[in-house]
């Protein structure tokens, strides 16, 4: 038989890679917020910068520029848990506005970015990979819904191999070294994967509330 802690161990939700880089980095976060706090800083400003910074992204991809796309994406990627701290250090409501905003606008930045790579192998003349990255974005927008979709009906979805954070760690890594090929092909085979297992998650959690 099994014990309480047992029971309340097994339970409890895993850490994901986002909650991992957030409690590693908090140093570092919590000075930024709080100066940032400070002049009253909206954080929905940070939000739309961090979607502007994702034009330079994507314009450095278009125009081959790979590793300075990394170096920008590095600098640009902690405005995303720069905003979520700022909300939450001036007292913001979880569901209001700005968690919508936030939300969308990923989704938009991630759009643009991905704007770059299918710029990139229009204009080198690659179909085939222009192709692989039409099905990577498909893919990353897909990873994104079915955790939104699960959410608003009250299950939990942080599972996937390839959460948003982790696909920008891939693009990072990758793009430093030059390897362009390498990011859409990674993204656009795992970002499927990462959906299929939130698919199975979700069925999951559903089977056992049916139950009588």
């Amino acid at each position: 038989m099994n014990s309480p802690n047992s029971q309340e161990t097994a339970m409890r939700p895993k850490m994901t890679i986002t909650d991992f880089l957030r409690a590693r980095t908090q140093f570092l976060i919590d000075p930024i917020v709080n100066f940032l706090a400070r002049y009253r800083l909206s954080p929905d400003l940070l939000t739309v910068l961090g979607v502007v910074g994702h034009f330079l992204i994507a314009w450095l991809i278009a125009q081959g520029q790979m590793q300075w796309a990394a170096v920008a994406m590095l600098l640009i990627a902690p405005l995303d848990a720069l905003d979520g701290a700022l909300a939450r250090k001036l007292g913001r409501l979880q569901g209001g506005f700005g968690a919508f905003l936030d939300s969308t606008l990923d989704r938009l930045a991630e759009i643009i970015l991905f704007g770059g790579f299918i710029f990139y192998y229009v204009q080198i003349d690659r179909p085939g990979m222009l192709a692989v990255a039409y099905i990577a974005i498909t893919g990353s927008i897909m990873v994104s819904y079915a955790r939104a979709r699960a959410e608003a009906l009250g299950f939990d979805c942080k599972v996937g191999v390839l959460s948003r954070v982790e696909r920008y760690v891939v693009m990072m890594v990758f793009l430093v070294f030059n390897r362009p090929d390498v990011v859409v092909i990674i993204l656009a085979i795992f970002t499927y994967v990462t959906v299929f297992q939130r698919m199975f998650h979700v069925w999951r959690q559903a089977r056992r509330q049916s139950k009588p």
